[in-house]
């Protein structure tokens, strides 16, 4: 017996290389558990059994489920990850499933990488021959404002600085998500107003509900629709605007008229803060900006000098770029109003 599993050990060792079986075994089972929990997210069934335990049968019955063998192998694969757990005949869910359901960046990571952020390798080959673009940005903005929460305790931290140094009176948050932002800039200045400015219905309906939930809503309006158009409208001056995660959406040509139109209703001394994830040779930036450039419209990650250039061009002075996550490459420019 010893020496038939050394044979085999041998065969294996010489069919090729281990090193890169191995490596492509682990990635895959990573890509597995991810779209299993993405599966489980997006068909309801692990919220399914938040309120109550349940058999098979009775959560087909309340999810509309016809097929009753598929659905229990979903839920023996959730209890293999740890989501779900099978009592005496029922299921119910597990303290990391609770613990999943319960932070919503974790929720929506699992949905943003088991969906668009890997769907794009899925139809890259109609990609690379002309396809139509991908509309991830449009269709997804929900999860992409949930996701990009993730960076929030970074942004929140520059922040503090920025306004806490200047004191801004009027605040404007472009592609203001979730409001998370908005919200905390206005309770470190507790003179100020502010504006939040979203093109994705469904943020911009997150974000007035986060701005309620903090008792601020008398301080703070949410505008939905193109920040110029917008900015036209508006008389007031700006102190302080922010641009978190916004610029690499617009298409290149775009970005120096909204820079633009941000200075000029920007007060003498008052400043922009652009927070972006900066292209660089870092997997995941290389993967967001391929993400991007699928997209309709002409997007990508900007290149640091590239966007100084940008800055300077719409009438602007920017600061030297700075890392603001360990690790990563998400990067602020604070520019002033010349």
């Amino acid at each position: 017996m010893v020496r038939m599993r050394a044979l085999t050990l041998l065969r294996l060792l010489r069919a090729g290389d281990m090193r890169a079986r191995l490596g492509a075994v682990r990635d895959g089972q990573a890509a597995v558990r991810v779209s299993a929990v993405g599966a489980g997210l997006r068909t309801g069934v692990l919220e399914a059994l938040q309120q109550r335990t349940a058999t098979t049968e009775e959560l087909a019955a309340a999810g509309g489920w016809s097929d009753h063998d598929t659905l229990d192998g979903l839920l023996h694969v959730l209890a293999q990850l740890g989501l779900v757990r099978a009592g005496v005949h029922r299921w119910e869910l597990s303290p990391r499933g609770r613990a999943l359901l319960g932070d919503d960046v974790a929720r929506a990571t699992y949905e943003g990488f088991s969906d668009y952020h890997t769907g794009l390798y899925d139809g890259i080959e109609q990609q690379l021959i002309g396809g139509a673009g991908r509309r991830d940005v449009r269709d997804k903005g929900d999860v992409i404002a949930r996701l990009s929460r993730a960076m929030d305790p970074f942004v929140l931290d520059l922040l503090t600085k920025e306004v806490g140094r200047r004191t801004p009176r009027r605040i404007l948050d472009v592609g203001c998500g979730t409001g998370s932002h908005l919200v905390h800039m206005l309770r470190v200045s507790p003179g100020s107003t502010g504006v939040g400015i979203e093109t994705d219905v469904a943020a911009a309906r997150m974000a007035r509900d986060t701005v309620a939930a903090a008792g601020l809503a008398d301080r703070v309006r949410v505008v939905e629709g193109d920040a110029r158009i917008v900015l036209a409208a508006e008389t007031d001056q700006l102190d302080l605007t922010l641009l978190a995660n916004v610029i690499y959406y617009l298409p290149l040509a775009e970005r120096v008229p909204l820079l633009r139109a941000v200075t000029e209703r920007t007060a003498p001394g008052g400043a922009v803060v652009v927070v972006s994830t900066a292209l660089t040779d870092v997997m995941f930036s290389r993967h967001f900006d391929l993400l991007l450039r699928t997209q309709e419209g002409s997007m990508g990650l900007p290149d640091m000098d590239q966007l100084a250039d940008q800055l300077r061009e719409a009438g602007l002075a920017p600061g030297r770029p700075r890392r603001i996550a360990p690790g990563e490459p998400l990067t602020a420019v604070v520019a002033a109003r010349v």
